[in-house]
């Protein structure tokens, strides 16, 4: 699938709230040439009096599907994500530039293992290779790990819950586990992921995305368990005004 030469207009068909702070935005795009599970685009809004203002989110929709879906979470200071996640109805309209990025890719056609951690909005392009797989009837076998502050932060609750039993969902929450909860309530650690990976022999294909700590922490942590480094697939994001 080629990448988009330019920015093209899309106009937004659906908005879903996955969050108090976070919410999954569909757009129709006519111009779309499509994309694959894991990659990301450019978005541009253009304001009256002619300013403008990008920023960059992965892609949540799997490539099944023709309409692109991206879920975003407010940045209580940001410029752009407050107008996407509070303001912007069905019908408006802004661009989109992309696809983007060919490393942090996943195909249903593999039947590899492949081990998915996900810290806060880092769940976004790994839920995209899990609806890939769902979509297309992938065998490969699936594992994820995500990382929330509490299970009100936790993005795509609901779907998770769904995708349990064909997938492997792992969860642990940072700041309050749910009453009653016997799961992990710390963050991603060493010993976590000793636990939790698939052992080093069985040659997972890990992807790993969110903060740029959170990735780092995970990705040392695995190879010190003796995973195999160019295995480990990672995406990173920082501050970006929001």
């Amino acid at each position: 699938m080629s990448k988009t030469a330019g920015w093209v207009k899309a106009v937004l068909a659906d908005r879903r709230s996955e969050t108090s702070t976070a919410v999954t935005l569909t757009f129709d795009v006519a111009d779309w040439p499509g994309h694959r599970a894991g990659q990301h685009l450019d978005l541009r809004l253009t304001s009256e009096d002619g300013y403008q203002a990008s920023r960059r989110y992965s892609i949540a929709s799997p490539p099944e599907e023709r309409a692109v879906g991206l879920t975003i979470e407010r940045f209580p200071d940001g410029e752009v994500s407050p107008y996407l996640v509070d303001v912007m109805q069905p019908g408006d309209e802004l661009e989109l530039r992309g696809p983007i990025g060919g490393w942090f890719v996943w195909e249903a056609d593999s039947t590899d293992p492949i081990f998915l951690i996900g810290g806060g909005s880092g769940i976004v392009p790994l839920m995209a290779m899990l609806r890939h797989r769902a979509a297309a009837r992938g065998g490969a076998p699936a594992r994820l790990l995500v990382s929330a502050r509490n299970i009100d932060s936790l993005i795509y609750r609901e779907e998770l819950e769904q995708l349990e039993g064909d997938a492997e969902i792992v969860r642990t929450f940072t700041r309050e586990a749910p009453p009653g909860w016997e799961g992990y309530a710390r963050r991603i650690d060493r010993a976590m992921l000793e636990e939790v990976a698939w052992p080093p022999a069985t040659r997972a294909t890990t992807y790993i995305c969110g903060p740029t700590a959170f990735v780092e922490t995970a990705a040392d942590a695995l190879v010190s368990l003796g995973h195999d480094q160019a295995l480990i697939r990672t995406e990173r994001f920082g501050p970006t005004g929001g």
